[in-house]
């Protein structure tokens, strides 16, 4: 009888194998039966699958006993921490399972995951949730065959190791589910009549399980692109033609307060300044104004792109934030402490104790002083003690910048503004110590047109970039400093007197430092150890004439003189005193002046003493003073700052 009946199928790694139709199934089913008894007795039959045959060997070898039969789970907590980890694999099996048994009503299909624990199931003759259905567990199935030899298999009914799973007569098809790295996470499998079961089901199958993986795999790079998405320090909006918005991610859902992309297009949301985003020309680095419902104006930088759907991708950073990180590149911060201004000068100490009560309030401070004083090094301080210290510190000096560059270094530019400017425009220096404090040295340089933009600033609290049609509300507290009388400035025509009373609201004199003769030793050690602990060398001691010569000079070059010729002699000392010979000739010719040096003292006196005597007598009016006395009103302010008289003192006496 056996060699009357067509042999079994080839394996189905063979590219010509076959299946049996239904008018076979018995007797197919009949021929496995004689195998199946064949092999108990201890017989191989070699017409038999040889996969098959070994699956049983195994079987046996492990003594799982064919004759009965019953599912096997893991524990209800490890089955529930299972379902958990494979919850996406199989949300996304579910619906293709579904649509899979539409073409098999009378079968069932079930998933289960790389250790064949079942996942989920659906159809007629049901696997429980949580069934084993390895080949160590159940014995020879079609399952089982695919987590072993993890690819696509089929398993006849006869082929079964259970009697029960035999005497089912259903025929199986397994196919493995991969993840986009190629590994086995989960097996599909298809259990159908004879009538329904043949080559094609394979196939479908197949196409199944690889469907299973290719969603999987989509979801994750989604899910990848997403997080991306939200991870971006910038906002990223997608909307369609019609302004719709379809994503948009974290920061751009913080930027505009929980944005809703039901409640409108996104022209409607935004509010964009005079301009709409679906026909704005795409961009990059644009600055555009939006004005949100329930909301302040939020200023950002756009860029527009594209989408594949004819929809558009705009991108925005905040300006506030970009101006936030151009401080932080720029080092826009203050260092300086009033504790770091060193010295017991009296004048020090009285422009020190002004300072500090200027600090309390917003008031614009004018620090007058000659170069190498420490202005900076008092605004500085005033901005740290104030309760604006934790916003930006921004210093221009307004005497290093080239006359036409003044306006557009202060206030800023547009896009197109003038020729060679930036594209996409820039702040000025206003806008980035928006919320701080903005240190104007060497005011009194300033170009008169650039005064009066200034003063506007000033009164208005707004700055109007150079083109621009709309202004730009600012909170800046101005800190200004001068070495030259601004008030001689006013009366050349050279600064505007209205800009100088809105600047002269709080006045610092910081002294000179031949004003501070009891300083210069404290000063003198303090830059020695710091320039030594730098250079990593043992501090020279000054010899008692030399630091008698240092305090006897006139210092035209203030603290700053003092500094650089601290480090110049420590650098060129080979010895551990630093003596008059290691100082410049100028310092100790000075010094040798004897005789003649007390005629010219005595002379200096005598001409103090008319001098103020005059200036009493014109009761503090220091023009009148110049007439009388025969000079220019410039050196007049020249003699009264070498002899280091306060002016404004001078005047209330």
């Amino acid at each position: 009888m056996q060699t009357q009946i067509r042999l079994p199928v080839k394996d189905e790694s063979d590219p010509i194998f076959s299946l049996p139709d239904s008018a076979e199934a018995a007797e197919w089913h009949s021929l496995l039966w004689q195998g199946w008894q064949s092999f108990q007795r201890g017989e191989h039959p070699g017409w038999m699958r040889q996969s098959i045959l070994h699956s049983w060997q195994r079987s046996q070898q492990r003594q799982i006993d064919p004759a009965h039969f019953s599912y096997i789970s893991p524990p209800a907590e490890e089955l529930a921490a299972i379902l958990e980890y494979n919850a996406e694999l199989v949300l996304v099996a579910r619906s293709i399972m579904e649509n899979l048994l539409a073409y098999n009503p009378d079968g069932h299909i079930n998933l289960t995951d790389a250790q064949g624990v079942t996942l989920h199931y659906c159809g007629a003759d049901l696997t429980p949730v949580g069934s084993i259905l390895r080949e160590d567990v159940l014995g020879t199935n079609c399952t089982a065959r695919c987590l072993i030899e993890q690819r696509l298999v089929y398993v006849l009914s006869g082929e079964n190791w259970k009697l029960d799973l035999r005497k089912r007569h259903f025929q199986c098809a397994a196919a493995p589910v991969r993840a986009a790295n190629g590994k086995l996470i989960g097996v599909l499998t298809l259990t159908a009549t004879p009538d329904n079961f043949n080559a094609h089901t394979l196939g479908t199958v197949q196409a199944a399980a690889e469907a299973v993986g290719q969603q999987l795999i989509l979801r994750r790079l989604l899910a990848e692109q997403q997080s991306i998405l939200e991870t971006l320090n910038e906002g990223v909006i997608v909307c369609d033609s019609l302004g719709r918005i379809k994503t948009l991610n974290r920061y751009a859902r913080q930027l505009f307060g929980g944005l809703d992309p039901q409640a409108g297009p996104i022209d409607v949301l935004l509010k964009p300044q005079n301009a709409s985003l679906l026909t704005l020309p795409f961009c990059n680095d644009r600055e555009l104004l939006f004005h949100p419902e329930g909301m302040a104006p939020v200023a950002c930088l756009i860029s527009l792109i594209p989408a594949p759907d004819g929809g558009r991708v705009l991108s925005l950073r905040e300006v506030q934030r970009i101006r936030a990180i151009s401080r932080k590149v720029m080092g826009s911060s203050a260092s300086y402490t009033f504790e770091m201004i060193q010295g017991i000068a009296p004048r020090l100490l009285q422009a020190i104790q002004k300072a500090r009560a200027s600090s309390r309030s917003d008031s614009t401070v004018l620090l007058n002083g000659e170069s190498g004083t420490g202005k900076e090094l008092f605004a500085q301080a005033i901005h740290n003690a104030s309760a604006r210290h934790a916003e930006p510190f921004i210093a221009l000096n307004c005497g290093a910048l080239p006359r036409d560059l003044v306006q557009s270094e202060l206030f800023g530019y547009v896009d197109g503004a003038f020729t060679g400017s930036r594209r996409g425009g820039a702040a000025g220096k206003f806008e980035l110590a928006d919320g701080g404090t903005l240190f104007l040295d060497e005011i009194g340089e300033m170009p008169l047109e650039a005064q009066t933009s200034l003063l506007r600033v000033l009164q208005e609290s707004e700055v109007l970039r150079i083109g621009a049609a709309t202004p730009i509300a600012v909170n800046v507290r101005i800190i200004a400093a001068t070495h030259c009388n601004l008030l001689d400035a006013v009366e050349k025509g050279a600064f505007r007197r209205d800009l100088y009373y809105r600047l002269n609201v709080i006045s610092l004199e910081i002294p000179p430092l031949r004003a501070r003769q009891e300083d210069i030793a404290p000063l003198v050690n303090t830059f020695i150890h710091a320039l030594c602990t730098r250079l990593k060398r043992m501090p020279p001691q000054m010899s008692p004439e030399a630091m008698q010569c240092l305090q006897a000079w006139h210092w035209p070059g203030n603290v700053r003189e003092l500094e650089n010729l601290i480090e110049r002699m420590v650098n060129l000392c080979q010895e551990t005193e630093i003596t008059l010979q290691d100082l410049p000739e100028e310092m100790t010719e000075h010094r040798h002046v004897s005789s003649s040096e007390h005629t010219l003292t005595s002379l200096q006196d005598s001409e103090r003493q008319h001098i103020l005597a005059v200036i009493a007598q014109m009761q503090g009016n220091l023009r009148q003073s110049a007439q009388v006395l025969g000079i220019s009103r410039t050196a007049l302010y020249n003699k009264l700052n070498l002899w280091g008289i306060d002016m404004a003192a001078l005047r209330k006496s």
